[in-house]
């Protein structure tokens, strides 16, 4: 057992660019830590290995309790009104503002990350049930994406594996 590469496996459910980030990051910190990294995308996780959509993925406000980012000289802690949400342009003021955010603090895009999780041997792959049910094909997918499978074939693929769902 101690001879075992460790395994981690991230399920990607979410195509929003704070829900993006989560398993990038994890990912990162496990392949340089010697575990073994799959990512699975599903649902709206698809937009980040979407080559129309990893370049254009936002932050939408409405319903996000959490977003307590400084804004306009309005503390952190006070958050964006929910009621703030449904006005035109927040979605892209708030992806505009995680954006500079990310970029000050010098963290890779989502299309860079997912480039350097490849190039460092992690394995993406995309859901069956999911590519059907948008009409997709391997071909929209970046670069890097091993193949399509079904849930049944990435458990079986990632037995033994600690699951996180994001």
């Amino acid at each position: 057992m101690a001879d075992e590469t460790r395994k981690i496996a991230f399920i990607c459910s979410k195509g929003n660019l704070d829900m993006a980030y989560p398993a990038l990051v994890m990912g990162w910190a496990a392949l340089g830590n010697g575990i073994d990294v799959t990512i699975f995308f599903t649902f709206w996780g698809m937009d980040m290995i979407n080559k129309d959509r990893v370049d254009h993925l936002e932050v939408p406000p409405i319903a996000n309790a959490s977003m307590k980012m400084n804004m306009m000289g309005v503390p952190g802690y006070l958050g964006i009104p929910q009621i703030a949400g449904v006005i035109p342009g927040m979605t892209a003021f708030a992806t505009a503002l995680m954006n500079s955010k990310m970029k000050k603090l010098e963290v890779p895009t989502v299309r860079e990350y997912l480039q350097m999780l490849v190039d460092a041997g992690a394995k993406l792959y995309a859901c069956k049930m999911s590519v059907d049910m948008f009409g997709l094909k391997k071909e929209d997918f970046i670069e890097g994406v091993q193949d399509i499978v079904t849930a049944g074939d990435f458990m079986d693929m990632t037995d033994g594996a600690q699951i996180i769902f994001i």
